[in-house]
């Protein structure tokens, strides 16, 4: 019987098990945390804050779990096309409203997380396996199996590493004789505070979400609908300008965003409960796909590989992608074919991401002429965007990973973006 080892109950760790259930006889999801109903989770702390999934992120996961989108909608989960029913601002101007053909999921992380954890489960084989957590690795050349902290052992021909951004799989890998994956990193630290409030249908002009960017110098947050007609509020700030939790503050905070659209719902809506505080320090990249010869049985996934500033809300999108990118793998996936593949899936997200927080000289990190050029020649799309209906639906699907950022390059795209980008 061919077993696979799912080590993360995280969005990743799930969509990995689903695909795996196509090639295993049995698929075992080891969490460390406890699992009860819709709720957020400790093992995602994140779970209490705003949470984007991209269009191209809601295509796959809609691929693997047919129905999915509208059976969340049936739960009380709004959709809304990305610009309207939406407003999105960049550096303090509104992007053009105008058809995307991008559907916007409104669904909080616990609701998404539970329904595609119903639906693992529901897939042959798949077991999970909670208050459990893995502290080692066992085999040599080739893992064949993890130990668990309370020293059991599973056996396996795959053990995939879900486990986030806290991954213990360098240090597993160093002590079985295998190389460390190099790391990148880019710190933004950036700090976040949340709360929900009742919603109102005139809210927002009866607007279902409005997203206004952070940037140095530009504080920025949103608020979008969730199920239960609530809103859920997140304020954010860059390089240690952290939003406070303090009630009181925390609205006085909202009142210094560029645009008033927030504030507004914090001012006017009834509050569901006290703010709550994020900080995260910076992305970060795991180079696993320049190890040599990464050992076989053994494939690390997610947040585990790369963690990127959540102000772009590319995480569970890429790693859809990177389940993809092991389906294509499957039966028998080869380390080196599988972490090539995902590279070239996170070096999209990450050159976007990075390459924008690069554009402020208090965010450290490697700079270069072309990327200076791109950082330019991005600051004048956004405010293209702003004007021009062509350019805010290209910009907003590379925004979605539905097409490449290429697609802001062609003659068209940057005739509009230089014609109608300047202050």
């Amino acid at each position: 019987m061919r077993q696979a080892v799912v080590l993360g109950a995280s969005i990743a760790g799930l969509l990995s098990a689903r695909v795996l259930s196509e090639a295993y006889d049995r698929v075992l999801i080891v969490e460390r945390d406890e699992i009860a109903g819709v709720a957020p989770r400790r093992g995602v702390p994140q779970a209490r804050h705003l949470h984007g999934l991209m269009e191209r992120g809601r295509q796959i996961i809609e691929e693997l779990y047919p129905g999915l989108t509208a059976d969340l909608a049936g739960q009380g989960a709004p959709t809304t096309e990305v610009l309207q029913e939406s407003r999105w601002y960049l550096s303090g101007l509104r992007v053009r409203p105008t058809s995307t053909g991008l559907t916007t999921l409104l669904a909080g992380r616990p609701l998404l997380e539970s329904a595609i954890r119903e639906r693992t489960l529901a897939s042959p084989g798949v077991e999970l396996r909670t208050r459990r957590a893995a502290a080692g690795l066992i085999g040599g050349e080739r893992i064949t199996g993890v130990r668990l902290s309370d020293g059991t052992e599973l056996g396996a021909e795959l053990v995939v590493d879900a486990t986030g951004r806290g991954s213990r799989a360098p240090e597993w890998l160093a002590g079985l004789g295998h190389a460390r994956p190099q790391e990148e990193r880019i710190d933004v630290d950036l700090g976040y505070s949340s709360r929900t409030y009742r919603r109102k249908p005139e809210h927002l002009d009866g607007d279902l979400a409005v997203v206004v960017s952070t940037t140095p110098g530009f504080r920025g947050g949103g608020a979008i609908t969730l199920e239960g007609d609530r809103w859920h509020v997140t304020l954010a700030g860059m390089l240690g300008d952290h939003p406070p939790s303090d009630p009181a503050a925390f609205e006085a905070f909202a009142a210094t965003l560029p645009v008033p659209d927030v504030y507004d719902i914090v001012r006017e809506a009834e509050p569901l409960d006290d703010p709550v505080p994020h900080r995260f320090r910076g992305s970060l990249r795991r180079r696993y796909d320049k190890i040599s010869r990464p050992p076989r049985g053994f494939l690390v996934i997610g947040d585990a590989v790369s963690s990127f500033n959540p102000l772009y809300a590319q995480g569970m999108t890429v790693a859809a992608q990177q389940a993809l990118a092991l389906r294509e793998c499957l039966p028998h996936p080869d380390p080196v074919r599988f972490y090539r593949a995902t590279a070239a899936v996170i070096d999209v997200a990450w050159q976007m991401s990075t390459g924008s927080d690069l554009r402020y000289p208090g965010v450290a990190g490697p700079r270069t002429p072309r990327s200076r050029i791109v950082g330019a020649y991005a600051a004048r799309a956004r405010v293209a965007a702003h004007r021009d209906p062509v350019v805010a639906r290209t910009l907003m699907r590379t925004t979605n990973l539905t097409i490449p950022p290429a697609s802001l390059l062609t003659p068209d795209i940057v005739w509009r973006v230089l014609a109608r980008g300047g202050q």
